[in-house]
């Protein structure tokens, strides 16, 4: 049996000691599954995307879930970078383990179980400090600063100076929502997934916006349009977004379920 850990939001510990980690997350090729990394006798090395997540917020801090998984369960293995590539390897679980032990340097390598972990795989959960490991990436100290959406903390000390001096070609600043809003209208209806999943994404980056005009893509028969729709509205303060992830709540695909289930427990 091979020992993985993975690091999530101390108010997801009741549920996973109950019923387990969901694959909540997207690996290569979109494939739901886990994000852990292998028990390496370096406790900086086993933690060190610790620092790293907690950049983004958690409730209650961070903890370690320790998990135990068969050696022959497949998996991905390789370094963040290699997931925007597809080039992450499938491997056994024992293989994974040999793999990452034998570098000179482990920092910034990932594996990714392409399933849920059951509730009887997790061996123990505890609290982890929030200090052990590096951010924005391995070495960053000294390095230019990336901008982009996935980067940057929203509200973070500095931030909005930040992306005033080194604005992202792709990231920002998102256009105004009236020129968002007249591109969702001419995408027709039901409109163009791919228009609408971008206007989405721009909307995403706002802390507030016109909810009343974006309802309607609640009934939109393409669950991918749903499910951003999720993403772009669920952290907004504007009126009514409770009531419209609650509709969203019993939505056909799983995905869109699973979608606002995330989006409320990050809050």
């Amino acid at each position: 049996m091979a020992m993985f850990v993975h690091v999530t939001s101390a108010a997801n510990a009741p549920r996973i000691r109950r019923s387990g980690i969901r694959a909540a997350s997207s690996g290569q090729g979109g494939t739901r599954g886990v994000y852990c990394f292998p028990v390496l006798r370096s406790y900086t090395r086993t933690h060190q995307w610790l620092r790293e997540l907690a950049r983004f917020g958690s409730r209650g801090g961070l903890v370690a879930v320790h998990v135990r998984l068969d050696d022959d369960q497949q998996m991905l293995v390789g370094r963040y970078a290699d997931r925007t590539r597809n080039a992450q390897a499938t491997v056994p679980a024992a293989e994974a383990v040999r793999r990452i032990a034998a570098l000179d340097d482990p920092r910034g390598w990932e594996v990714f179980v392409p399933r849920a972990i059951r509730p009887r795989e997790v061996h123990r959960i505890r609290a982890a400090p929030q200090v052990v490991g590096w951010r924005y990436q391995p070495d960053a100290h000294g390095a230019r600063p990336c901008t982009c959406f996935g980067c940057r903390v929203r509200g973070g000390y500095g931030a909005r100076r930040l992306r005033e001096r080194l604005p992202h070609p792709l990231d920002g600043p998102p256009p105004p929502a009236r020129v968002l809003l007249a591109r969702i209208t001419a995408a027709g209806e039901p409109g163009d997934p791919a228009v609408l999943r971008e206007a989405l994404h721009w909307f995403a980056m706002r802390r507030r916006g016109p909810l009343a005009q974006l309802a309607r893509l609640a009934t939109h028969p393409d669950p991918s349009v749903r499910e951003e729709l999720v993403w772009a509205v669920g952290r907004w303060s504007t009126p009514g977004v409770a009531e419209l992830l609650d509709t969203l709540t019993n939505d056909p695909h799983a995905d869109v379920r699973e979608a606002v289930e995330a989006v409320r427990e990050s809050q």
